[in-house]
């Protein structure tokens, strides 16, 4: 079969042509992805081995031969460990965690290694920060599941700009193009807490950022800085909540944020500092400086052999320098920050305010600020206002400290303006008088004007202040004690002000008078104030004893009518009893009443009202209702009818009373009772171990229309029942419904007493009304 055989050659060999090539392809890529590795490794061999370029490739493959691995890992490993950065060891620990091995096949992707070092030369080689986004998000923060980047600058006042992006749309990034100072963002965030900050699932109480649009995404922001200096912020964006990272994976995120940062301070945004204008910028700051009234310093970053931030060096000390301790400019200048100032680091956290400062931009204020210096190991304090700001890459420090002196003085003269005092110091000897400016605007003198001495005072005052004026004036000047007085003085201007004055004598040695000196007080408005006070006081008194003249006047009224207490009253076939409690305050004299009378026809009349409000106004309308209803019905009248004509009465017959009555008529032979109600509550039959409220009948209360109709009903009593009519003072309660204090009378109704007064007293003892309103109870009880 020699046919089949040269078929099989045939395509074997194709086949092993075709993976040749793809093998070629993939070793091509690979060259194409790590050659800026590899030259970046060629050009450490050059500098450690001090030979050319190409003894260098040989080298490079050589060790590559030796080592079992390919040339681009092993550049790789040259450059992690010539840099020993901090991207070289989060790479390295990336490497040693998922890491492909020497043994990994040909098309394994590439290591974590080999992803940061080829992040790291996309964006060392990139031409701007855009371009720098676009590798890191390609390389290095794609694998990691991040679909969006965005590198903040950070401008001199603590601003963002937005200077690369990668993920977002060209019409999102600009409407983030620039964040002013102060806007809460998730990138303002990181850079005041100078510390990457984790959103695992932004919500809306986060602050907002570019791409926030929708909910629940993850979000990091990671200040870029080196030197304690924050330039900006790498912002990295997950399309869905982000669970949290091992810290590789965030060293890993830190490592990208520094390579930032070195990114935007050599190829600086719109708004930022090359270094020949931080040059610029220091010389200005330096002539600014002198050219303040305040004690500044200015101030330069001092790093350590790492490149970390230890201190501040005092580059520059202006005119107006003081020291706290009292040293010379001199003695200053040059020095760092904490060596001449150790106590910055104290309890004033002064040296923070100064780092924070340094590190965000953000301006610091501060008031009574304690600074201390050491005078030979003894610590000195001083308290001042403190002013930080940046300017470039410099602190401008400026103090202000207190003189405890004026501070004083300023105290003392606000002090005796708001309390209108003004001071005086008159020379016995000289004559002279010196008044401060107060006491020319107590006067009402111009400043310019010739002070008063004191002796001639009373030509100044009131003609009946004179003997007061001259006893003050005796007692100060000849018994030479102090002395105070109060007095009227008469202004230029014809304003009498009232006055105290206070004066001291000043003596020598031998007891002989020197000067006079004291201070006038308008106490003008006092004055009057104690004159409204004692007229108020006057009046309030005169009213208090009308109010309590009229509630005696409505309350003897009111008990003349309806004593509280009162014997049981005998009717053929009932038992009444009546209990009256009053309102517990007295100016709430109310208008409840009841009644209980045998008609000429036999029938006991049976009432209950309530008059709407209180006072004598509400006394005298009860009397005149109960009056009015005891004539009418004489009549014969039944209940509904009584009614109607007492609404008439009360409408048209009197000042437009208003009020609620119960009204029953008990016919003791047929031993019925007949009733009709106006807007009051209905009463309660209590029947052996039962309570229940009689039907609520139709019927307005009185004097609200001028025609009204009264529903009238009829129960019959079976002896041993008890009828309870009250008023609403029995069962009204604040902020309960009125059915449930019913249901807790009708409870209390139904218990056994032995007599129908303890059965009332029982009543209102257990009574849970709030209302402070009287109350009026009547019991009828059937033989």
């Amino acid at each position: 079969m020699p046919g089949r055989e040269e078929h099989g050659s045939t395509v074997g060999r194709l086949a092993a042509t075709v993976e040749r090539l793809r093998t070629e392809v993939r070793a091509a890529h690979a060259a194409a992805d790590g050659r800026a590795l590899v030259e970046l490794a060629k050009g450490i061999l050059i500098e450690r081995l001090t030979c050319g370029p190409a003894e260098a490739a040989r080298q490079l493959a050589a060790l590559a031969d030796q080592a079992g691995m390919s040339q681009l890992e092993l550049a790789a490993d040259i450059i992690n460990q010539a840099s020993q950065d901090r991207l070289s060891q989060a790479a390295g620990e990336f490497l040693a965690r998922t890491g492909r091995p020497a043994e990994a096949p040909a098309d394994a992707p590439p290591s974590a290694a080999i992803r940061l070092r080829t992040a790291e030369s996309a964006a060392l080689a990139a031409a701007d920060t855009q371009a720098v986004a676009a590798s890191l998000l390609a390389y290095a923060l794609g694998p990691l599941g991040a679909t969006a980047v965005a590198i903040w600058a950070a401008g001199h006042d603590a601003s963002l700009t937005l200077t690369g992006h990668a993920g977002f749309t060209a019409e999102e990034a600009g409407r983030w193009c620039y964040v002013p100072p102060g806007v809460a963002t998730v990138a303002r965030h990181a850079l005041s807490e100078r510390a990457a900050v984790w959103f695992p699932a932004l919500s809306e109480a986060d602050p907002p950022s570019i791409g926030t649009r929708d909910a629940a995404c993850g979000r990091v922001a990671v200040p870029a800085g080196t030197g304690g200096r924050i330039v900006g912020v790498l912002e990295i964006c997950w399309p869905h909540p982000v669970a949290p990272q091992p810290p590789q994976i965030q060293r890993q995120i830190e490592a990208l944020a520094e390579l930032c940062a070195h990114t935007l301070e050599t190829r600086p945004v719109t708004g930022t500092r090359t270094d020949s204008a931080l040059h610029r910028d220091l010389d200005e700051l330096v002539d600014l400086a002198d050219g303040l009234h305040d004690p500044a310093l200015v101030l330069l970053p001092h790093l350590d052999a790492d490149g970390n931030l230890t201190d501040f060096r005092i580059r520059h000390t202006n005119r107006r320098f003081v020291d706290p301790a009292g040293r010379p400019r001199t003695a200053v200048s040059g020095a760092l920050l904490l060596e001449a100032y150790p106590m910055a680091a104290g309890d004033s956290n002064l040296f923070e305010a100064v780092e924070r400062v340094y590190a965000t931009g953000e301006p610091f204020r501060a008031e009574r600020m304690t600074l201390t210096a050491l005078v030979d190991q003894v610590p000195l304090a001083a308290v001042a206002d403190i002013s930080i700001s940046r300017c470039g890459g410099s602190v401008l420090l400026l103090w202000r400290i207190e003189d405890e002196a004026a501070r004083l003085a300023s105290l003392l003269q606000h002090a005796q303006r708001l309390g209108r005092i003004g001071g005086f110091e008159e020379n016995v000897l000289t004559g002279e008088v010196t008044w401060n400016r107060q006491l020319f605007t107590l006067h009402g003198l111009p400043p310019t004007a010739r002070p008063v001495p004191l002796e001639d005072l009373p030509a100044h005052a009131h003609p009946d202040d004179a003997v007061a004026l001259g006893r003050f004036l005796r007692t100060l000047m000849h018994h030479r004690r102090p002395a105070s007085t109060a007095f009227r003085l008469h202004r230029p201007d014809g304003i009498i002000r009232h006055v105290r004055l206070v004066a001291e004598p000043v003596l020598d040695a031998h007891s002989r008078l020197l000067a006079l000196r004291g201070a006038y007080q308008d106490i003008s408005a006092q004055h009057w104030t104690e004159v409204a006070l004692a007229a108020t006081r006057d009046q309030l008194a005169h009213t208090e004893q009308e109010s309590a003249e009229r509630n005696r006047l409505a309350l003897q009224l009111q008990h003349a009518i309806m004593p509280p207490a009162r014997a049981p009253f005998n009717a053929p076939g009932l038992n009444i009893a009546v209990r009256y409690r009053p309102a517990e305050t007295d100016h709430l004299v109310g208008g409840d009443w009841y009644d209980a009378v045998t008609l000429p026809s036999q029938q006991i009349l049976l009432c209950v009202g309530d008059i709407a409000g209180h006072g004598i106004e509400a006394a005298t309308s009860m009397i005149v209702l109960r009056n009015a209803l005891r004539g009418l019905a004489v009549t014969g009248a039944g209940p509904a009818q009584l009614l109607t004509w007492l609404n008439i009465v009360a409408h048209h017959l009197t000042e437009r009373i208003t009020a609620t009555v119960v009204c029953g008529l008990y016919d003791p032979v047929a031993r019925t009772l007949r009733w009709a109600r106006a807007g009051h509550l209905p009463p309660v039959l209590v029947s052996g171990d039962r309570a229940v409220t009689l039907p609520l009948l139709k019927g307005m209360l009185l004097g609200a229309l001028a025609d009204a109709v009264y529903e009238e009903g009829e129960v019959r009593l079976a002896s041993g029942d008890t009828l309870l009519m009250f008023t609403d003072g029995l069962v009204e309660r604040k902020g309960s419904l009125l059915q449930d204090s019913l249901d807790h009378l009708m409870a209390t109704a139904k218990v056994p007493t032995v007599t129908l007064e303890q059965r009332l007293d029982r009543l209102l003892t257990h009574s849970r009304a709030d209302t402070d309103d009287d109350t009026c109870l009547v019991g009828v009880q059937a033989v």
